[in-house]
């Protein structure tokens, strides 16, 4: 890739990846009080990758996620209060209450609607991207999807597609390095994923340690390549969740991973790494108005209406 492009802005960059930090927290705080309604999949440890795709986007770019999509959705501009309703199955949530963590929805932002069904919203992602195409002004699309979905027929199918029409889609794995609970050693026969899909003819690129700049400058060429006509880029980020695969705990106790595992990812804990690099008057500006920002929306969840009992027909087609 080439082209030059502009440096980030690291005050937005830390705010947008402590606001996803800190929502996560208090989703993990309150779930047990059983007031958020449904399944909770948190990015916690793998903000940077949503921040480094969705900071140099355009407002009219095209974001989209997987079930474990609160840091995307966030870090696309989502609506913060929307999102937390729709959490606690409000009829004000992004999906009127009605879709969950799982399901979560911008469309203002671009953002397209997820699903908790792996794989599924990539070939999803790539009808978008054809409509961008036709459309002849330059939008892109970002396609998150974990380590897991490479696993599913339908993203072979998509990188064959995107790479035969050229469609202007940055694919991004976030590479945890388990399915579920399953360590990729079990899985794949080589980790040589870059490889695979470069077979394809698709440029491929991977960011090992999760850092948020690289990920953004990757992210940025990759865009400005895009824009040019170059069709798909792929993007291979390894990442880390501190937490369970879904819920707000940990999950070290069942043996499938360890702490020492873990360890070099919270030393290498990006949302601490950029918030160092501010002014300390500047950072604490910014996490009062972090604070202020998820009371709200919280407050917003707490107090909205639950759906009226006849909304469950509506949007419901046989």
């Amino acid at each position: 890739m080439s082209g030059h492009v502009s440096d980030p802005n690291l005050a937005r960059i830390y705010r947008t990846l402590q606001l996803i930090r800190r929502a996560e927290e208090e989703v993990a705080r309150i779930y047990p009080s059983d007031k958020i309604k449904s399944p909770v999949h948190l990015s916690i440890g793998q903000e940077s990758v949503a921040v480094g795709v969705c900071d140099p986007l355009r407002p009219d770019d095209v974001v989209s996620g997987t079930y474990r999509s609160h840091a995307a959705y966030i870090a696309k501009g989502g609506d913060l209060a929307a999102m937390f309703a729709e959490l606690y199955g409000k009829d004000s949530g992004c999906a009127r209450g009605k879709g969950g963590s799982m399901h979560i929805v911008g469309m203002d932002q671009y953002i397209l609607g997820t699903s908790a069904v792996v794989g599924t919203t990539v070939p999803i992602a790539l009808g978008y991207a054809l409509a961008l195409k036709r459309e002849g002004r330059q939008r892109v699309v970002a396609a998150f999807f974990g380590d897991g979905a490479t696993e599913e027929g339908v993203f072979y199918e998509s990188l064959n597609f995107a790479a035969l029409h050229k469609l202007p889609v940055l694919f991004v794995c976030e590479n945890n390095g388990y399915a579920i609970h399953t360590p990729l050693s079990k899985r794949w026969a080589t980790p040589r994923l870059c490889e695979r899909v470069a077979t394809y003819g698709i440029p491929a690129h991977q960011v090992c340690d999760s850092d948020v700049l690289a990920i953004w400058n990757l992210a940025s060429e990759a865009y400005s390549s895009i824009r040019g006509g170059s069709g798909p880029i792929f993007l291979e980020c390894k990442t880390y969740r501190w937490r369970e695969h879904v819920g707000p705990g940990e999950d070290y106790h069942a043996g499938y991973r360890t702490r020492d595992e873990l360890r070099p990812w919270q030393e290498n804990d990006q949302v601490a790494i950029i918030g160092a690099r501010l002014d300390p008057a500047e950072k604490a500006r910014l996490d009062t108005e972090i604070e202020k920002e998820i009371a709200a929306a919280i407050d917003f969840a707490e107090t909205s209406p639950f759906p009226e009992p006849k909304e469950l027909h509506t949007n419901v087609y046989a």
